[in-house]
């Protein structure tokens, strides 16, 4: 019998597996990702050609060009892939995690609890670019760590369990966010209302810089434990068996991937589907084994970064928040897996 192994390359006393058709998949959405990048700086109220876009490059560019390309598309891009990136990786963790594939944090609760707390700073405190990110990053911890509680039982939280719990609690802090918003002035619940439908209008490089931070810090960790999140796949008592801490691997998984979807949250507004979404897509173009951490998170930055190219070019009559096509296109692509599955 003929048996096939995977490369594995060696850094000293780490070692990484080389799986081709993951490293195609990923050179190829990729390609794609910069496709989109650069075509969200080309299409716009002024259309811009290849060598509009390399006088900016070599600062030959008119200064209203400049400005178009530097000021405002080109971080409104980058922030949409960053974001998405950030929930690409979370929602791959969490359906990881509750080995469930609606195991995402917009599913859960997660994004809700950072969407309400920002909701509660807009109303109560007045907002603010800063204390609102800052709530909405809390309120995401917060509500993590109050699913993780209510989903344990006896030492241990459960896969369907924690989906389950996710669900509920997500229910009550969006209920308390429509409270807040139908008690609000009517300036402030305005406000409030065009946050919660997660729009990238008005991103600028402070966006860019937060989310790509978030980006460097959550991701090494994430690939770090990716292999005992892949032997926790099996089952716990599996992967126990084999020398994983499983609940304290589960709790840190946990904690990076709300952080993750939390910062999201804080620079964008709650954008629904994009890390539910990401991780099947990824699973489907490269069926391997392991958690595909960094393929959901390159997935996820096609996904928003299209996503937002869409929203600001679909000639509705008004402006689209991007979070309003995410959660048309999500629905729909939920509908189809359901009717794939039932």
């Amino acid at each position: 019998m003929t048996t096939f192994s995977v490369p594995v390359i060696r850094l000293g006393r780490a070692s990484i597996r080389v799986r081709p058709r993951l490293l195609i998949v990923g050179g190829i959405a990729l390609v794609a990702l910069i496709a989109v990048i650069v075509t969200s700086l080309m299409i716009g109220t002024i259309r811009l050609g290849f060598d509009d876009l390399a006088a900016v490059v070599a600062g030959e560019a008119k200064p209203s060009t400049t400005r178009s390309v530097l000021g405002r598309r080109l971080p409104r891009a980058l922030t949409a892939a960053a974001v998405g990136a950030l929930l690409g990786m979370s929602g791959a963790t969490f359906q990881s995690l509750s080995r469930n594939p609606l195991g995402s944090p917009d599913i859960i609760g997660f994004t809700s609890g950072a969407a309400t707390a920002a909701v509660f700073q807009i109303i109560v405190f007045g907002g603010g670019m800063l204390a609102t990110a800052v709530a909405a990053v809390v309120g995401g911890m917060l509500t993590a760590l109050a699913v993780y509680c209510l989903a344990r039982r006896d030492g241990v939280t459960g896969g369907l369990r924690l989906v389950l719990v996710g669900i509920g609690v997500g229910a009550v802090v969006s209920a308390f966010s429509a409270l807040l918003i139908a008690r609000a002035d009517v300036d402030d619940a305005l406000v409030a209302q065009l946050w919660t439908t997660g729009s990238l209008l008005g991103r600028g490089w402070v966006h860019v810089a937060l989310s790509c931070a978030v980006l460097a810090i959550v991701t090494p960790v994430l690939l770090r434990l990716g292999r005992s999140l892949a032997l926790m796949e099996m089952g716990d008592e599996a992967a126990h068996s084999v020398g994983v801490p499983v609940e304290r691997t589960r709790f840190a998984a946990m904690l990076i991937g709300v952080t993750a979807a939390a910062a999201a949250t804080a620079v964008a507004g709650p954008i629904a589907f994009i890390a539910f979404a990401s991780g099947h897509i990824a699973r489907h173009l490269a069926p391997v084994p392991g958690v595909l951490v960094g393929l959901s998170a390159i997935v996820g930055a096609v996904l928003l970064a299209g996503a937002d190219l869409l929203s600001q070019h679909l000639d509705v009559g008004l402006r689209t928040p991007v979070g309003l096509v995410t959660s048309v296109l999500g629905g729909m692509y939920l509908l189809w897996l359901l009717a794939r599955r039932i």
